[in-house]
């Protein structure tokens, strides 16, 4: 059988590996190695939990232990599809390569860009990042991959299915095309052929196990449940899986349970935790320090329960890992090879369970086609007539009105906790009445809270906030009323400059008018506005003349004149105009005349 001294490794690194405790390689590392420390492309394929990390990295440090990096050009490359899968990369390089003065940075997000500048500018031999991250620092400058001379791809499959092609194809063009590129995975799927042609240079396919095959240490169930109704299909789920965990007993050291969605994770990890299990949620929206601390806590034995989603599927070394639940059935039955193979590794025994509805039988039939088996089903623990528990409604419902309670303003608060012990007090009395039916309430919504603390409500139409003015009593009089009104409102005219009053035409034969003087005209004026009766004596030809004019106007527009008549009278000139040959005087204001004047006209005593 061979041994890894059988291998040409350095004596640094084997010494390594036999403090390790690992003397004999795996069936992937004892075919693998030797063609890495040959320089040859690799192409690996075995299953998961086989050893294909040691199977590059123990090549990687016996060929990099010979030379010294430079700054900002790292002598090695390895690409992981996510973050937890490059840590732990990173963990084996440092485990075995404790005799080696070889440099390592981790290039992943969630880290500060700072810390990691430092370590590019010492230089480094191994570099380990994601795609996305490697391409940040070198589009920022930081950092020159001109002097690659090993690239690894880890977990080709899924970097490759994630949507890391395009990122993946501008690496390799960076990189030297010298370079020596190994890529090694679990599955490897025809489409990716193509892009293995392109990569790899005459590879050697060393392929130990058939692709896509689970491991036979691992002992699989099927849980189908048929949920009464749709609505409570998810909630039916969680009771399975907990009656699940809690039938395996102390069997069930520490466990996987997978979800398909990230807000399902949640959900799962607060349900078994309002139960009393162990359980704590990572996924890829949780802060990266966390999902570490989450990850260290599960590795130490600190947690029994670790509910993920598929990116904790994907080449995670955890130990001991007795049982993997599947809440839901992958989508992509390559996912349902990389989930399982988390427990029954390094030759460990182990069990999963797969809960599959109805609406699931087409991704399981997916599955055994792809395993090239059949599955065995498991009866689900919750019979079809078994009631369920009623949900805590009445809990959540006052929880969530004591949370509304507090963004109200005190006084609503009152005055609604007043409304709630009104019926209270109100019950004798209604009571003794005889009972009538309840007629349903229309649902109100609730109001939103705005800044502050303030509520909002969204009022459809005016409903009852009518506008003030709307209720106002509106005043509606007759004519005469609206006009002695406003001659009230309107303030009686300034002095104004004295002028002559207009007088009408003078028909012919008639007897010649007598003019008003300018200080009669004042006079008169000032007597008005005194508003006294007792003004000085108002001379008859003012008197005449007002009259007239009342008179005279209302005759003229009605009864029209004949057409000579009015030609002359057009002709003539008007009272008060100058002669032909006469310079024009200046313009006179006129008084303006008010209801009031007449009124005091009419009333005033002869001369």
């Amino acid at each position: 059988m061979t041994q890894f001294s059988d291998l040409s490794l350095d004596p640094r690194v084997l010494q390594a590996v036999t403090e390790a405790g690992y003397v004999t390689p795996t069936p992937i590392q004892a075919q693998a190695i030797p063609h890495a420390l040959e320089g040859r492309d690799v192409l690996g394929i075995a299953q998961t939990g086989t050893g294909k990390t040691a199977g590059f990295v123990l090549p990687m440090l016996t060929h990099l232990s010979k030379g010294r990096a430079r700054a900002r050009m790292p002598r090695s490359l390895v690409l992981a599809p996510t973050r937890e899968l490059a840590a732990q990369v990173a963990e084996q390089f440092e485990k075995y390569s404790a005799h080696l003065k070889l440099s390592m940075a981790l290039l992943i997000g969630g880290v500060s860009f700072k810390d990691q500048d430092k370590l590019i500018d010492r230089g480094v031999d191994v570099l380990i990042a994601t795609p996305g991250r490697l391409l940040d620092h070198f589009e920022r400058g930081k950092l020159m991959l001109t002097g690659v001379q090993i690239m690894v791809v880890d977990e080709a499959d899924r970097m490759l299915d994630m949507g890391f092609i395009p990122d993946i194809e501008r690496i390799f063009k960076l990189v030297p095309f010298t370079r020596q590129t190994l890529f090694f995975s679990a599955t490897m799927a025809p489409e990716i052929t193509r892009i293995t042609d392109t990569f790899l240079h005459n590879p050697v396919r060393v392929e130990v196990a058939r692709q896509a095959t689970t491991s036979e240490t691992i002992e699989q169930w099927v849980v189908k449940h048929s949920a009464r109704r749709k609505d409570t299909a998810e909630r039916e789920k969680r009771e399975v899986l907990r009656r699940l965990i809690r039938a395996e007993g102390d069997a069930l050291t520490n466990g996987i349970v997978f979800c398909n969605r990230k807000r399902d994770v949640d959900v799962v990890a607060k349900s078994l935790k309002r139960h009393g299990f162990d359980a704590e949620a990572m996924h890829g929206d949780l802060d990266q320090k966390l999902r570490m601390a989450i990850l260290q806590r599960f590795r130490d034995g600190e947690l029994k329960l670790l509910i993920a989603s598929d990116v904790a599927a994907r080449g995670l070394d955890i130990p001991n890992v007795s049982h993997i639940f599947n809440f839901d059935v992958p989508i992509h039955s390559e996912d349902y090879v990389h989930r399982i193979g988390r427990t029954g590794r390094a030759g460990r025994w182990g069990k999963s369970f797969t809960l599959c509805l109805p609406s699931d039988e087409k991704y399981l039939a997916k599955i055994e086609e792809l395993v090239k088996k059949a599955v065995p089903v498991m009866p689900s623990p919750l019979g079809a007539e078994e009631e369920l528990p009623e949900p805590r409604a009445t809990s959540e419902r006052r929880r969530g009105e004591r949370d509304r309670d507090r963004g109200e303003r005190p006084e609503r608060r009152r005055e609604r906790r007043s409304d709630r012990a009104r019926p209270a007090e109100e019950a004798p009395a209604v009571a003794a009445a005889p009972a009538k039916p309840a007629e349903p309430r229309p649902h109100a919504p609730e109001p939103r809270r705005g800044r502050g603390g303030r509520t909002e409500t969204n009022v459809v139409g005016m409903g009852d906030h009518v506008p003030a003015f709307l209720l106002r009593e509106l005043r509606v009089g007759t004519p005469g009323e609206e006009s002695e009104a406003e001659a009230e409102a309107t303030p009686v005219a300034e002095h104004a400059p004295a002028a002559e009053l207009p007088v009408a035409a003078e028909p012919q034969g008639a007897e010649p008018v007598a003019t008003v003087e300018p200080e009669a005209t004042g006079e008169l004026v000032a007597s008005v506005e005194g508003a006294t009766l007792d003004a000085p004596a108002i001379p008859a030809a003012a008197e005449s003349v007002v009259a007239e004019s009342d008179v005279a106007e209302p005759a003229a527009a009605a009864e029209p004149m004949p057409g000579a008549a009015a030609k002359a009278v057009a002709d003539e000139p008007a009272v008060g105009e100058p002669a032909a040959g006469e310079p024009a005087p200046a313009p006179k204001r006129a008084p303006r005349r008010r209801p009031r004047a007449k009124a005091a006209l009419a009333e005033a005593p002869a001369a």
